[in-house]
């Protein structure tokens, strides 16, 4: 995961497939992209994609999300590259217990805001401090590169409601979000258990893209902006789309989501891989073979 391209994004073409590639064709020719590479493939308006395309990048694991014009809207996507359930289940977890999910919220924090103590802080609390983080990081960047900064404009589905930084912010957040569901969803975790956000399918990935937001998406966003108040949509994921490959924002984004869910000593033997490996629940947390029957005549050997 951590060694494909972040995402490609494709609008105005139709996509097939040529051997273990995709092709995307349009007006101007066929450009050959290989479905191992991608991390995940962004369709805009316009695309539309073949059967034997969509199989390739299944086989392969690549995310493919359908977005709305210039990314604003987040329509459909899926598919997980793991096929191990040691992820979500350790994501349940933490999830259903209160105390975890305020312990692993914190942690959040921590990891965008490194040096402060928020050991003891609530909800509320941790809410309030991040709201000002945020609203400061906006100025911040706003004075940086000498744009007037009037608060934060995004009407859902209007992209040119807002102004070139604005806008921006828009293109930059949904590429964050993109990132983010990709590997949310490769490693099977489940996208609505969210311990910041939460009453949303997409809650968890919008905690993951929230990591990111005021070290990479804003910087880059307000430096576009800043250029020129044209074409800030495509600029801007171009820009976050170069940076972050450079960066492998991908590999760190999938250890981040380790930290966060499951121990240290929890090896990739247990969390990942493409191999199929299903077990039956017994009785006080034990696993069993599946793919057998057990009767009651049938004696089977537990370490309790």
């Amino acid at each position: 995961m951590g060694d494909r391209i972040s995402f490609v994004y494709l609008e105005r073409c139709k996509l097939h497939r040529e051997d273990n590639a995709i092709t995307a064709e349009d007006a101007d020719g066929i450009t050959h992209i290989p479905s191992a590479t991608i991390g995940t493939l962004l369709l805009g308006p316009g695309t539309s994609v073949t059967h034997q395309a969509m199989s390739v990048l299944g086989d392969s694991g690549a995310g493919v999300v359908w977005i709305g014009e210039r990314g604003v809207r987040f329509y459909s996507g899926g598919r997980s590259l793991n096929r191990s359930s040691a992820f979500v289940e350790a994501q349940a977890a933490k999830w259903a217990n209160r105390r975890t999910r305020l312990e692993v919220a914190r942690e959040m924090y921590r990891m965008r805001f490194p040096g402060e103590d928020v050991d003891r802080l609530t909800r509320h609390e941790l809410l309030g401090r991040e709201g000002s983080r945020v609203k400061d990081c906006y100025r911040a960047q706003a004075a940086r590169v000498g744009l007037p900064w009037n608060g934060r404009v995004y009407v859902p589905g209007d992209f040119s409601s807002g102004d070139p930084a604005n806008q921006a912010v828009t293109a930059a957040a949904q590429c964050m979000y993109g990132v983010a569901q990709t590997t949310v969803t490769a490693l099977g975790c489940a996208p609505g258990l969210g311990f910041i956000h939460s009453g949303h399918e997409l809650a968890f990935v919008l905690d993951i893209a929230d990591l990111y937001k005021t070290e990479i998406a804003l910087p880059i966003a307000f430096d576009v902006a800043a250029e020129s108040p044209d074409d800030v949509g495509s600029r801007t994921r171009r820009a976050i789309r170069d940076h972050i490959n450079r960066i492998g924002l991908l590999k760190r984004c999938v250890g981040d989501i380790k930290r966060l869910l499951v121990a240290d000593d929890v090896g990739p033997d247990s969390t990942g891989g493409d191999v199929d490996r299903v077990t039956l629940q017994s009785d006080r947390g034990a696993e069993v073979e599946s793919g057998r029957n057990y009767g009651d005549d049938h004696v089977y050997e537990v370490d309790w």
